[in-house]
């Protein structure tokens, strides 16, 4: 008798393959061992990658960094319990973003749900309102069934998370004289599942008609969403504001786009098309929401398009915009010239500043993927100069949280092989997924460099209302949080280089060696006078967006 188990996770991951699945996160376990054998027969045939982590948070998030980078759904694998609730931090982000990823947890039978078995919980429900599929896959069942549940998972993560949870019995290994086909074998006997998808470029554009003044605003989204913005915004000669994950900060992209725009200019805008998800600014939030503006949305049938004020007129996969008037683009790029003078002239004072640090490293990634950490450091590079050419730039707006980022960094990093991988990012952003840093012997190790600037603590609370001095006396402990630890050490313990810098021109200095492995510079900032730098780059109090955006 062949035990079901183990033939069941065989065919669930020689179907993952037949639909294109190449990158898969394993964390260990017992219950998920048939499936932790059949992905290490996959990787040693050759026919995925695997990736082996003990943290089931950061696999998650490195698997959302595989699939964000290569585009690709990927595969992430636990066993049973608590494992699985490890997942929903990045399934949450990943549903949010609109990246494929693939969860499959180990389960015991249905039938001990409820009955005080060990490791067993209802996990079926677990990612509800997150996933776009979820499956109850039963090792007792025919294997078209399982072949079946896991195509349509993989057709339909290609927009966002999925969850197989598969109920493994014993016996959990197969017999030693069982005589189980070759993996190879199930992966050439697999039918694949195709879902024809039209592209934007297959959509008729919507013509838009000339006449309102019209700025485009570009959030986070990929290289060709990003693309489509510029295009647009340099082909109808109107401003452009760029959040820095947009991928369309480049050409004629506004430098200090927010800043303008909370300004006398940003009053006269009558219509705004949005590529993306601009979530960095109150400003253009602001704007979104406003009555009196015609809001377009740019985006295709599956996304979550951005309506904070619920004013959108016109959701559409792609527009046709009249060539504006020359004045009102160049009274915005004046005004921006004006903006990046002002930044430039607070900046050249101040020493080491997050400012300073995006800027350095934005020029420095030119040639690399660049991921940029949540909070305050994607603001900063929000005003960095705009280059002839932006990275390849990641981020994890989805949710705008700090988890995962280090393992969403490595991730990308894997994901583009020969193109090394620079991550900016905050010290708590750092401390909380330092855990990503810890691969086992024989693991893919990326070229990654992971720039931390580190000013004891939340930076960005300081640019809000509750830097004020009037909380000064409760500020540090329950916002700033300074947690006091020696990253540097905490790096060291991971096996990888580190290097402190606390100066511009130190922070060159480590910029201008090529990554190769990884490694980890940390800038020591001063936090102390961050309220008053940012009242003075924005000419005011600072506008900024969410307290962990």
């Amino acid at each position: 008798m062949v035990s079901t188990s183990p033939a069941c996770a065989r065919v669930l991951v020689a179907q993952l393959v037949a639909q294109g699945v190449r990158e898969a996160v394993l964390c260990p376990g017992s219950r998920s061992a048939p499936l932790a054998l059949a992905l290490f027969e996959a990787d040693a045939v050759g026919a995925l990658r695997l990736h082996v982590r003990t943290d089931e948070r950061s696999a998650g998030f490195l698997a959302l960094g595989l699939a964000k980078a290569s585009r690709t759904p990927a595969v992430v694998v636990t066993t049973s319990g608590t494992a699985v609730g490890n997942l929903l931090p990045a399934v949450m982000e990943a549903a949010h973003a609109g990246v494929g990823l693939v969860v499959v947890s180990a389960d015991r039978p249905a039938a001990l749900v409820g009955f005080g078995a060990n490791q067993t919980t209802d996990q079926v429900g677990l990612f509800d309102g997150f996933v776009r599929y979820t499956a109850r896959v039963t090792s007792a069942a025919h294997p078209d069934t399982w072949a079946a549940q896991a195509a349509k998972a993989a057709v339909l993560a290609a927009s966002g998370p999925v969850h197989l949870n598969v109920e493994l019995d014993v016996p959990l290994v197969p017999g030693a004289d069982e005589d189980a086909p070759a993996l190879a074998d199930l992966i050439a006997a697999a039918r694949p599942l195709r879902r024809h998808r039209p592209v934007c470029g297959e959509c008729p554009a919507v013509e838009l008609p000339a006449g309102p003044r019209t700025v485009v605003v570009a959030g986070d989204a990929p290289a060709e969403v990003g693309a489509a913005a510029l295009a647009l915004a340099t082909a109808a000669g109107v401003p452009l504001i760029a959040e820095p994950s947009s991928n369309a900060r480049a050409g004629g992209a506004l430098r200090c786009g927010r800043l303008v725009l909370a300004g006398p200019l940003g009053d006269e805008v009558e219509r705004v098309i949005v590529f993306g998800h601009p979530t960095l600014s109150r400003p253009v939030t602001k704007l979104l929401s406003r009555e009196d503006v015609d809001l377009i949305v740019v985006a295709d049938d599956d996304a979550d398009w951005p309506d904070p004020g619920h004013r959108a007129r016109l959701v559409a996969p792609r527009v046709a915009l009249p060539a504006g008037a020359p004045a009102w683009l160049g009274r915005w790029r004046a005004a921006d010239a004006e903006a990046s003078a002002r930044v430039d002239a607070v900046v050249a004072d101040a020493g080491l500043t997050g400012w300073s640090v995006a800027a350095a490293v934005w020029a420095a990634a030119a040639d690399q993927s660049l991921v940029l950490g949540a909070s305050q450091l994607i603001r900063d590079a929000d005003l960095a100069p705009v280059s002839g050419r932006p990275p390849g730039v990641y981020a994890n707006r989805g949710l705008a949280g700090i988890d995962g980022t280090v393992s969403t960094a490595l991730g990308v990093a894997l994901a583009v092989p020969g193109r090394p991988t620079t991550l900016l990012c905050g010290d708590l952003t750092f401390l909380h997924d330092s855990n990503g840093l810890a691969l086992g012997p024989g693991e893919p190790r990326p070229d990654l460099r992971i720039v931390v600037a580190d000013d004891a603590g939340g930076a960005i609370f300081a640019t809000l209302e509750y830097g004020q001095d009037r909380f000064a006396p409760t500020f540090e402990r329950v916002f700033a949080t300074d947690p006091a630890v020696d990253l540097a050490a905490l790096a060291a313990s991971y096996g990888v280089d580190v290097d402190v810098v606390e100066t511009d021109a130190a922070l060159a200095a480590a910029l201008a060696r090529p990554p190769v492995g990884m490694e980890v510079v940390i800038a020591r900032l001063d936090r102390s006078r961050r309220r008053a730098l940012s009242e003075a780059v924005t000419g005011g109090p600072p506008a900024s967006g969410g307290p962990r955006g």
